[in-house]
Order: C-alpha cells, then structure tokens, then sequence
C-alpha cells in the first residue's frame, strides 16, 4: 500500500506514544517518543534551519512512519528503550557490539536458582548484572560466587526430587551441596541466593565478615587446611572488591558517567561507587552522529545502559546536561523501587570525579583512535604503498594461492582475500586437484585459477568479484601459470610472485620479470609476508583435513607393485619424488627390494602415457 506522509501527519493524535521511522526498504532507521506525537513527528517534516546534518538526512530515507500510542511519557520512554535494542536504528545513538557486551544471570525464577554468564539480558525473570566490558572478569566472579554460596551451576531440571543419578563432580569437591539430591531445602537455598544478590550488587563487607569468622573457627578447631580456604575466598573477594579501588569521600552508592567524543567515535567512562569507594570501572564505545552534542549521546547512553542495569543506584553523577534528567529519574527509581536523583556536579568533589571520569574516557577514546590509526598504516595504507611500488592502483581486492600436497597425492589449492588490507574470511576458497597426477605444482595451480575465473565469467555466487592483484605462492614459474590462465579466458590483472629467500622467509614480490624487495621495517613488507604465510596456512589446514579422513598416502601407492616396504626404500634411497621420477628403469632396479617388473612399473608411472600406466595397472 502507498504511504502518503501529509495525510498520515494530519492522523495523529496528541497523545504520548513512540514513533518509528521506516527507510524504503522498511528498514528501521529511527526510533523516538513524544510527550505528544502530533507535534513532535510533525517537527520532522517542517523546514526549518534548526535541524541537525542528521535529522536532514534522516528525513530524507524516511518512506514510511508508525507509532504506538501509550498511557504516559514514561511508559513511552521505556518503550523507546525496548525498540531502540531490539532493532538498533542507525540514526539513534547505539552502543557498539551491544549484544555481545556480556552478564551475569542469576535465574531467581526457578525454584533453584543458577548464576550463569549470559550475553542477553533479555530471557524471561532473571536478574542480570552488567554489561559488563570484560568477560573474563564476569568468568571469574560467576566462579567466586559458586565457591562462595554453593550455588549449583547444571542445568537438571528439579522440579521431582531427589533425582536418580549421581551428583556430580561439583558436590564431590565441596562447591555444590546437591540439591538435585533434596539435601538442600528450598528455603536455606533461597536465603544463599539472596546472598549471591547483594554481593553481585557490590556489597562485599558482609561476606567478608562472615568468611573471616568461619576461618576464624576453623584455625581455633586445629582445621588448619580448611581455614586456609577461607583465607584464600577472602582473598578472591577482595581482589574482586578492589581493582581500581579509591576512597571518594562519602558518595554510598553512585555511578559517574562521562562522555568523551571525537567525531562519530565516543567512549562513555562507567565508575561504580559502593559503600562510597571507587570499586572499578568500565567503557562502552558508541557511535554518534557527528553533528549530535554530548548531552544527546548521554542521554541515549543512560538509556540503553540502565536498560540491561539489576541494581540502579540512588545517585547517577553525569558529565552533561540531559533533556529528559526528569523522566529518567522517574523511571529509574522504579526499577531501583526508591529515590534515583541525577545531577551533573559543579563543584567540590564530586565535580573533581567526574572530571576524572571524563579524563579517563578521553585517554581511552584516544587510545582507540590511535590503534585505529595504526591498523590503517598496516592495511589500507601498506596497499596504497604496495600500489606505488607495482606502478598500479592501490588494489582494494587481493587474492592470493597456493598448493599443497605430499609427494603428489591429494594435492589441494587455497585462496585466501584480502580487502582493504584485511583479510575477508569469508570469501576464503579451497579447490581439491582433479585433473593433475602427481606433484606438479604448475598444472595445479592453473587447474586452480581457471576454475576460479571460469565460475567468477559465470558469475556463480561467492565468485563474482574479480582481483584487483594476484599473488602467487612462488616465483617466476608460479607467475607465468597464472598469466598463461588469465591470458586464456582474457582477463587481465596483475600478478605477483611471493619469493622467500633459502631459510623460506617472505623476500619480496615477483613482478613483471623483476624480482622488488622490501625492507623488513615496511607495513608494505610485513602485509605480504602475513599474506603469504595466511594462503599457507590456509593450505596446509585443508590438507590435513583431508588426511584426518584417512585419504592420506604417497603417490607411490597408486603404483602396481609398489607395496610399503619398497615405497619406503624408495624414499629413503632417492629422498623425494623428484628424485624418483628423474631415476632410469636401471637405477630404479639396482635397490635391494626391487624386481624389474616393480622397477619397469614406477619408471612407467612417471615417464609412460596413461593409456600404457593404466594398461600395466590392470595387468
């Protein structure tokens, strides 16, 4: 059905609700709530010169509007929350790789509850803690409070006790008392958890005091291996309850939040306040618009950020002014079921932390910036110098090959890309040889490159785009199948050689007759050499795929009369294949374990036609 704006507009009705802005693919691209959706969606689509870069492009993909009307502007403010995660619009301020920032879970809805690390704070009636930015240290904590309160970590379902198997190992070593078992009554379990809650949410001194006492008995009762248990649980909680740890004054339980931005890229710098020390830290990068202020990216941070929070603290100290510090407040302090104040600190202490806070996201954001540089000059910019020194366009797309096998049998080839510098993993190839008998690398690689172009003039999916450069593992000879393959099907595109030197380390490039060397300090160089040592390694996985299979043998095993103990002299006298097929029907006889029928049959193998290899073969 067509949409037609102007008449939808004039449908609206002045009521709190959130909108959502579809592109012409109907794709979300912007979601939003109102205190009244007929003035604000009609904002949109007025002129006027107060707009931002971003709402002007933004109205210009907008095919279509819908919006959902609700009972109030906070019921809308949640809403916006909800569909702003779930469908992450590209015009709203997001959290980058949101979904994978991870948390710990605690199942409070069974009857007995787990603690699991989780990268969803979406399933069902769990309490959540996070998100957090480091995974192992969410591990890491989700193991101390297993320890801590016995809390069990399988997934049996309880629901008839006690079960028939076993307990597991858990209970055998002390960190499970096996409630699969009925040992453990719902309630003291109930009360372990609860226990688990507070700890997660920051307050350690308790359990603190109450493993020092239980160390304490356990030394006065001579238990000496038992006390030094405990002594080791207390040291784990403090170490947990004490990175980044400093005194702030008297703040009880805060976050300071900042923010920190440099045109699309922003850090908001995260300190988690408890008992009113500085008990650690966390950074979340985002993506904004450029022409967004700093006030507009904390606002959708707070947003976004307490929408995946179990424990909101009374006081949330910010680095901004916020448009909606009012709602939020409202809203947050039913989540925290008590008083949410946020302010933005202008003076004493509290000022002087969240300028920290602001300082840190600073460092960090230009932390980021400079690896981000740093991981240009080794791809985009080694190609814009590879290009210079070829005499050719920067090649945006590079594809590079290479042949395995051993001694001639199951010879595969590998192609590996390169984009940008980097490697794309995903359009990676691998061919197994069909046409080549034996170890001719040559024949491989061009039975390689031509099935590769013939599918890419066909445009089969995965094949379609063509190499701006190929780089062959190998020298002139590699090279010249390559250019014999594109000269045949009328392709032209340059090709490479990547020569190692006598210890089998990158040297240079093989281009056009010319041998170019780097020197080994250039990202230029140091791009090649990753190149060449990925085509590699990607070969030599496949291959061994392949012998994992049980498709592993010498080509000397598909020739009559040449079982394993004369295979085996064969190599141990002539060292290789080569060696093999470049020895006469007499040198081949003269070894100890061979006849001259056996010897007549390897020389044939390697210097006979097929017709004559296939004729002996079924003699």
């Amino acid at each position: 059905m067509s949409f037609c704006i102007e008449e939808e507009l004039a449908k609206l009705p002045a009521k709190p609700g959130v909108y959502i802005m579809h592109d012409d693919r109907d794709e979300i691209i912007y979601v939003g709530k109102a205190r009244i959706l007929r003035n604000r969606v009609r904002q949109y689509f007025q002129s006027s010169r107060n707009k931002s870069l971003k709402i002007q492009q933004m109205v210009t993909h907008i095919a279509r509007f819908e919006y959902i009307v609700t009972d109030n502007e906070l019921e809308a403010l949640i809403l916006e929350c909800n569909l702003i995660k779930e469908n992450r619009p590209r015009y709203n301020t997001l959290l980058k790789d949101d979904k994978a920032y991870p948390y710990i879970r605690v199942t409070v809805e069974e009857d007995y509850p787990r603690v699991l690390f989780s990268r969803n704070a979406s399933r069902g009636k769990s309490r959540y803690f996070g998100p957090f930015s480091s995974a192992g240290s969410v591990k890491e904590t989700i193991e101390l409070v297993r320890k801590l309160f016995n809390l069990r970590s399988c997934s049996k379902d309880l629901s008839k006790l006690p079960l028939k198997e076993r307990p597991c190992l858990y209970h055998h070593i002390g960190q499970c008392q096996a409630p699969c078992q009925g040992n453990v009554p719902k309630e003291e379990y109930r009360a372990r958890t609860e226990n688990a809650l507070a700890f997660l949410s920051g307050n350690y001194g308790k359990t603190i005091d109450e493993l020092t006492g239980k160390m304490r008995e356990a030394s006065d009762a001579m238990d000496f291996e038992k006390a030094a248990e405990y002594r080791d649980l207390i040291a784990s909680v403090r170490h947990i309850g004490s990175r980044q740890k400093a005194n702030t004054g008297s703040f009880d339980d805060s976050d300071v939040i900042a923010v920190a931005r440099k045109d699309d890229e922003a850090i908001a710098q995260v300190f988690f306040i408890r008992d009113g020390k500085l008990l650690k830290r966390e950074n979340f990068h985002l993506h904004a618009a450029p022409d967004e202020n700093d006030g507009e990216i904390m606002q959708g941070f707070l947003k976004q950020y307490y929408m995946g929070m179990a424990f909101v603290p009374g006081h949330i100290m910010i680095s901004e002014e916020i448009t909606d510090a009012e709602l939020l407040e409202k809203w947050l302090s039913g989540k925290a079921e008590g008083t949410v104040k946020i302010s933005v600190p202008k003076r004493g202490k509290k000022e002087k932390l969240v300028e920290l806070a602001k300082k840190n996201a600073m460092l960090i954001l230009d932390q980021d910036l400079e690896r981000v540089k740093k991981e240009e000059e080794r791809t985009a910019g080694a190609v814009a110098v590879l290009g210079e020194r070829l005499g050719i366009e920067p090649p945006e797309r590079m594809e590079a090959y290479d042949i395995s096998n051993i001694s001639g049998f199951q010879s595969v080839g590998s192609m590996v890309v390169y984009i940008g510098g980097a490697p794309k993993r995903s359009e990676y190839r691998k061919f197994r040889i069909r046409s080549v008998d034996g170890p001719d690398d040559y024949a491989s690689m061009r039975e390689v490159l031509t099935r590769r172009f013939k599918r890419a003039l066909d445009q089969d999916a995965g094949f379609e785009a063509l190499p701006d450069l190929l780089l062959m593992d190998g020298g002139k000879g590699q090279v010249n199948s390559a250019l014999q393959v594109c000269e045949e099907l009328g392709i032209d595109i340059p090709v490479c050689g990547m020569v190692k030197d006598d210890h089998h380390r990158t040297r240079g490039l093989y281009y056009k007759d010319k041998e170019i060397l780097f020197t080994s300090d250039e990202e230029c160089f140091k791009l090649i050499t990753r190149i060449q040592d990925e085509v590699h390694r990607f070969a030599i996985t496949y291959h061994r795929l392949l012998r994992g299979k049980g498709q592993t043998h010498s080509v000397l095993d598909d020739i009559p009369f040449i079982g394993p103990n004369r295979r085996k002299e064969l190599i141990k006298h002539f060292r290789n294949i080569d060696e093999i097929k470049a020895a006469s029907a007499e040198e081949l006889a003269a070894l100890p374990s061979m006849d001259r029928r056996s010897a007549e049959s390897v020389y044939r193998y390697f210097h006979g036609s097929k017709e004559e290899e296939h004729g002996t073969s079924n003699a």
